[in-house]
């Protein structure tokens, strides 16, 4: 429970209110700095297996003390030195005084407290790489989610695989499709996505260990002038850290393209979210479909009988933030002088965050949506029969036809009737009667036992359900399969 005061200052709702523990947890600084020093002990262990002077006894040490942060201690390290890396190499090191010489150790054998050089060098490779780190270990808790996201949406395509409904284009009523089908719209989208998250997962690779521009020229002295040893502690290091590959060359960061790559993946997906929530919500506005409506949920305070689509809008606003943010990405990258400034530091420590854990609970929120959709058959029904007469006239002037009629006389009589019967719905407000005026007209009394075949909707949806089966088992289901030991999670939206 946070203490009184912790309402006295601002709090990012993304944490405070809306995303997941571990989303939270990977951008925090207990993450931050643990990780910080699993970095130092891989550094020291790499260097130690290359023969630098490291004892077991300092790499115990370090290890038994790596979770042990006195972040106050830290604090007023930083406010000392201004300086948060050597803040907290300070503070690592009163724990473990063996090891404190060889805690960050680059360029000479000295502690690093006194070797400036190193400080910077060293400072940028604990932010690269951990950025790099929060980024992969980012991915992995959307991937999954995003998989139970594609999952349930195709529980749902599969099962109004055949319903017809009212296709829109122009959101004007257009011919029909099925609910299944317009479903698998969405999850087209959600499976480019999936494609894209892992992608940029898969292309990240880890800094490394480079130096203060990217030579290696400090570790090439560590090893007096022994190239192999620079590399192999190169690899050494990407290795532990749960890498395959470190990019050849950097400046003195990764290059931000990596930064653009990475969210540009998220804006996609908060595009593809916001799209899906909005159709929700026309939907929604026509009594189709809506999202899951809690028994005691209160829609309005002043107009009891209304469901509104929360959720639904929770999504689509918090998707424009995600897309919002990918102006960040872009303009640090170009403007990122030389080998490096300092000006992309403080917009990376919210663009970054954000990113991730604005996508975190656009997919908490979309699965919980996807897991509850309710749909009315009845109303969907209703809509079309206002509509498919108007759809069924050239199937009537066809079926004339075969019955002898001449398709110009069809025509003719089918327009006149159809705008008499458009006049009723829009003038005055009543019911598409196109049918019974057909009905009633002995010119069409050749076809009159056809009609009902005609008019079946089932025959408007063309290979609808044919194009859900085959979608979901040729594309949808492989996707699946790495997330499969996943799917259970049930999500339980806090509103």
């Amino acid at each position: 429970m946070a203490g009184a005061d912790e309402f006295m200052k601002y709090r990012s709702p993304l944490v405070s209110r809306y995303a997941s523990k571990e989303m939270a947890y990977n951008f925090s600084d207990r993450k931050k700095f643990t990780t910080w020093r699993k970095l130092w002990i891989y550094l020291a262990k790499a260097e130690k297996a290359l023969d630098l002077p490291i004892s077991d006894e300092q790499i115990v040490e370090m290890e038994s003390h790596a979770d042990d942060i006195d972040f106050t201690m830290a604090a007023e390290e930083e406010r000392k030195l201004r300086h948060d890396v050597m803040a907290h190499v300070h503070t690592f090191a009163h724990y473990c005084p063996t090891a404190a010489p060889i805690i960050h150790l680059g360029a000479t054998s000295c502690y690093v407290g006194d070797n400036t050089v190193m400080t910077a060098q060293m400072t940028q490779t604990s932010h690269a790489l951990l950025d790099l780190i929060m980024l992969r270990d980012g991915f992995d808790i959307l991937l999954p989610k995003l998989a139970r996201v594609i999952d349930r949406l195709s529980n749902f395509a599969e099962k109004h695989s055949d319903l017809p409904t009212l296709g829109f284009t122009h959101y004007q009523p257009a011919q029909l499709t099925t609910v299944g089908k317009r479903a698998c719209l969405w999850l087209q989208d959600l499976a480019m996505d999936m494609r894209n998250l892992q992608r940029a997962r898969d292309d990240l690779r880890f800094r490394g260990v480079k130096g203060t521009t990217g030579t290696q020229a400090s570790f090439l002295q560590l090893f007096q002038g022994d190239h192999d040893k620079v590399e192999e502690l190169d690899r050494l290091v990407t290795e532990m850290a749960g890498f395959k590959r470190a990019y050849l060359v950097t400046g003195q960061t990764y290059s931000r393209k990596v930064d653009v790559d990475s969210l540009s993946s998220l804006a996609s997906l908060g595009a593809t979210v916001h799209k899906i929530c909005t159709d929700i919500r026309l939907l929604a506005n026509l009594k189709e479909i809506e999202e899951p409506f809690e028994k005691e949920q209160i829609g309005s305070s002043a107009m009891p009988y209304k469901r509104n689509p929360m959720r639904a809008e929770r999504c689509c606003s918090l998707a424009r933030h995600l897309v919002a943010l990918m102006a960040d990405p872009l303009q640090t990258a170009s403007v990122q002088w030389l080998e490096r400034t300092l000006d992309d530091s403080a917009n990376r420590r919210i663009s970054l965050p954000e990113s991730f854990l604005t996508a975190d609970i656009i997919l908490s929120t979309l699965q919980n949506i996807t897991e509850g959709l309710v749909v009315y058959p009845k109303v969907i029904e209703r809509h079309i029969r206002h509509e498919l007469p108007f759809m069924a006239t050239e199937n009537i002037i066809m079926a004339m036809v075969k019955a002898g009629g001449n398709r110009q006389d069809c025509h003719e009589k089918i327009r006149v009737l159809s705008q008499e019967a458009a006049a009723v719905v829009k003038q005055e407000g009543g019911d598409n009667d196109l049918l019974s005026r057909v009905q009633a007209d002995p010119y069409f009394a050749p076809i009159l036992g056809q009609l009902d075949a005609i008019l079946d909707p089932k025959t408007f949806i063309g290979r609808a359900p044919q194009q859900v089966a085959r979608f979901l088992s040729e594309e949808v289901r492989p996707l699946l399969e790495p997330y499969k030991s996943k799917m259970d999670v049930k999500i339980e939206l806090e509103l």
